[in-house]
């Protein structure tokens, strides 16, 4: 296949949503529909071929497969000690299988393979990168490599921790989390990419996707995933292997970075914190700024225009512009009366949330655990350093951070202004009471 075909087929493979997917070939194959035709045509065939293809020479009696998907090609195959069981889904370059681990322990794991003709120099070098990515965490936030090996027909793959959990957002909206709730959530994802970024390493797709949300011994633990776009930043991760040609669009166009939407190699961990801070939005309000439905039909240039832009648009402002049904779905979600949430976004939220977004990442937090941290200061009603500070708002925060002592100082004010109100008050009284009888005498000593 002639290159330029082959690229194509490659970056087309990549995109997860059918629609999503037609739209790039599209765009990429303008004014020529023959070619348009060919790779419609052998996109529509690799799914099948790639079940068939990927892992079929591995294939080892299993005995009875006649469970739930067995009967699949590959279903059932064993990679080593793993015994794949389902497909959980797949990315731009490797497949996520959920696999039962035989030896030398029993545990259900997930693995990820290499997808069948993706093995090129480049995406071998960034599932390469992913993998050793992945080693160096050790964050009870990220999930955690087990395991890593290539198959027998040359395949590299490695083995992660199941995580069976819901995207945050749905997880927070099937719950009913409060705002704290999610925002204490929220703060833990922070502190998790904090780490990452002292590995040397960029997520660059942080979505509500990548950030699975389960149930632990009565507590929500989110944990990242996905690091397969990922940039190196440091010495001890292959930084070549992560170099994104120029111009090249990689990641999700409603949580992107204008710099990231860009294609440019100077790319720094200020695109995560913008991630977080869409993430955070939609946290709050249901939706991110930028509708994905409304970006899948415009092209990459107008994409990067809209994000440069950055017409986001302030949270509590989005609320109180949405029909009364939507609203009342969202502060259901959230635990609270649908008049009082965009009030109580209002102030501190918004202005943590919109400088994490702040177009310009010179004016956005500097780290992810300076925005974790500011939002930790909004829960425990300290003031906020996204907000510029005044006295009055200052003042504010002091009186709400000390509501006992400030009561019983009132209290005591109030006594003592009481207090001070009747003894003026007599004072005066009897001040009036001596001038009259001063009156009086003088009046009476006229007449004698």
């Amino acid at each position: 296949m002639p290159s330029i075909e082959k690229l194509l087929f490659t970056a087309a493979s990549g995109f997860v949503e059918p629609g999503d997917r037609q739209a790039f070939l599209e765009f990429a194959c303008q004014g020529d529909p023959v070619r348009l035709g060919q790779l419609q045509e052998l996109l529509a065939i690799q799914q099948d071929a790639e079940e068939f293809f990927e892992l079929h020479p591995e294939v080892t009696s299993q005995g009875d497969t006649s469970g739930p998907g067995e009967s699949e090609a590959g279903l059932g195959a064993s990679i080593g000690p793993y015994r794949l069981i389902e497909r959980l889904g797949s990315g731009g370059c490797g497949v996520v299988y959920l696999a039962e681990q035989q030896v030398p322990v029993k545990r259900r794991v997930a693995l990820k393979i290499i997808r069948l003709g993706m093995d090129t120099d480049s995406v071998l070098a960034r599932f390469n990168l992913e993998r050793q990515a992945l080693a160096l965490m050790d964050h009870p936030n990220i999930a955690r490599v087990l395991d890593a090996g290539v198959t027998a027909s040359g395949l590299p793959y490695f083995v992660m921790e199941l995580v069976d959990g819901e995207r945050i957002t749905d997880f927070c909206d099937h719950h009913r989390l409060g705002l704290r709730q999610r925002l204490e959530l929220f703060i833990l994802v922070c502190e998790a990419i904090q780490h990452a970024h002292q590995k040397g390493v960029i997520h660059r797709d942080i979505k509500p996707s990548n950030v699975l949300v389960r149930t632990h011994d009565g507590r929500f633990v989110p944990k990242v995933i996905d690091f397969g776009i990922a940039k190196a930043t440091a010495g001890n991760l292959d930084a070549h292997s992560t170099v994104t040609n120029l111009g090249q669009f990689v990641g999700t166009p409603a949580y992107m970075s204008p710099e990231q939407a860009d294609g440019g190699v100077d790319i720094d961990t200020r695109s995560d914190i913008y991630s977080l801070g869409i993430m955070l939005y939609e946290l709050l309000t249901g939706t991110p700024p930028l509708n994905p439905e409304n970006l899948k039909d415009r092209g990459i240039e107008e994409i990067r225009g809209i994000l440069r832009e950055g017409e986001t648009g302030v949270p509590s402002a989005r609320l109180r512009k949405i029909p009364a049904d939507e609203i009342n779905e969202i502060a259901t979600n959230r635990g609270v009366d649908p008049q009082r949430l965009p009030s109580m976004l209002e102030g501190d939220l918004d202005w943590i949330v919109m400088k994490a977004i702040e177009p310009e990442r010179q004016r956005r937090y500097e780290t992810a655990n300076g925005l974790g941290m500011d939002v930790q200061r909004y829960l425990a009603e300290q003031p906020v350093l996204a907000r510029p500070p005044s006295r009055r708002y200052l003042l504010g925060k002091l009186v709400r951070r000390n509501r006992v002592t400030f009561a019983a100082a009132s209290v005591a004010l109030f006594g003592l202004l009481g207090g001070l109100g009747v003894s003026t008050w007599l004072f005066v009284r009897e001040k009036e009471a001596l001038r009259v009888q001063t009156s009086l005498r003088m009046d009476a000593e006229a007449l004698g």
